[in-house]
């Protein structure tokens, strides 16, 4: 088993540990990584930052194979991370029978070879430590939380919340009181939920949650939040300038549009003079009589009527002029002569 650098330890009446502070690995031992049968598992495998190794493998003792860096094959890649210090191991589809067994992360720098991490792979069914999520993020600022599963056989055993790079760990007793203000853990005794508050960049990286020695990686990305600047500020004084400019002369134009819409809509709907109206007023029935001067003839009536022809579209009048009987007609003093006009 790992042995413990543990920090500021309270022993509690009742009989269990409560942790204070950080507890750190002096070793990395003993570690099993149970996964479930058919699954895939992603281990992180560090380095020096600072003295990068020449040669960086992934070593498995059940066959003594050797997989360097930037090797993919159909069930195994060997990825190499350099700005982040570590490469990942990613191996799919697991079986029990071909895949359990001793695994080292090993390095070799100036003719040095060294183990960085050795763990044990333990295909299961139903594994003894699962994650809901192997993958989770959230924003600079922000909360994020993993829950992790343990079968009933580790109920007992310490809960840890644990970060590679670092080999810092947070643990929760069953008094599930938080090491941390931004690390909280509380456990339900079938689970245990790791609350992350308040994420930095600097909480990006790789993780394990175990109970016991049965552990399952975790990554954490935290994405920075939205940069307000003096670039951003300046951005968006522009556009306020921009808008305060344009929209009053825009309002402008539009309105001038709508006055010439309004103008050109009642020019024309302004009614049109009807020819039929004049003709009807200026046509209105009329009779009047003629008085001619007097004559030795006879007297004749012409009546002139100017009513309108039966047909529209003809502008003729036709008058008839008869000798009217000098019993009937009437006509003035010194004899007069009468005609009439009448549409035919």
């Amino acid at each position: 088993m790992a042995t413990y650098a543990k920090e500021k330890m309270i022993y509690i009446s009742v009989g269990f540990w409560l942790i204070l502070g950080v507890e750190c690995y002096s070793g990395w031992s003993n570690h099993t990584v149970t996964i479930k049968t058919g699954g895939s598992v992603t281990i992180p495998c560090h380095y020096d930052e600072k003295n990068p190794p020449q040669k960086k493998y992934w070593y498995s003792d059940i066959d003594q194979s050797k997989n360097y860096t930037n090797t993919t094959e159909e069930n195994l890649s060997v990825i190499d991370h350099p700005d982040q210090s570590l490469f990942t191991v990613t191996m799919r589809n697991l079986q029990s029978t071909t895949h359990d067994g001793d695994y080292i992360c090993a390095v070799k720098t100036e003719g040095n070879l060294t183990d960085t991490y050795d763990l044990y792979l333990k295909v299961q069914s139903a594994p003894d430590v699962s994650v809901m999520n192997s993958s989770v993020s959230g924003h600079e600022g922000d909360n994020v939380s993993v829950q992790c599963f343990y079968s009933s056989g580790y109920k007992n055993k310490p809960k840890q919340w644990c970060r590679y790079k670092d080999k810092s760990c947070y643990t929760v007793g069953r008094t599930d009181t938080s090491q941390s203000s931004s690390v909280q853990i509380s456990d339900d005794g079938s689970s245990f939920t790791v609350l992350m508050t308040g994420l930095r960049l600097s909480d990006s990286g790789w993780y394990f949650c175990s109970a016991g020695e049965a552990m399952n990686p975790v990554q954490l990305t935290v994405i920075e939040a939205e940069p307000v600047n003096g670039t951003t500020n300046n951005q968006r004084d522009s556009n306020t300038g921009f808008l305060t400019v344009w929209l009053p002369v825009s309002a402008s134009l539009l309105l001038m549009l709508i006055l010439v819409g309004v103008f050109i809509w009642r020019l024309k709907r302004r009614p049109e003079p009807d020819k039929h109206q004049n003709r009807e007023r200026n046509d209105s029935r009329t009779t009047e009589a003629i008085y001619s001067k007097p004559e030795e003839d006879p007297v004749i009536y012409n009546t002139i009527n100017d009513e309108l022809p039966r047909d529209p579209n003809q502008d003729v009048t036709y008058s008839t002029i008869d000798d009217a009987p000098v019993s009937e007609a009437k006509p003035p003093a010194g004899g007069a002569i009468y005609s009439t006009v009448a549409p035919h």
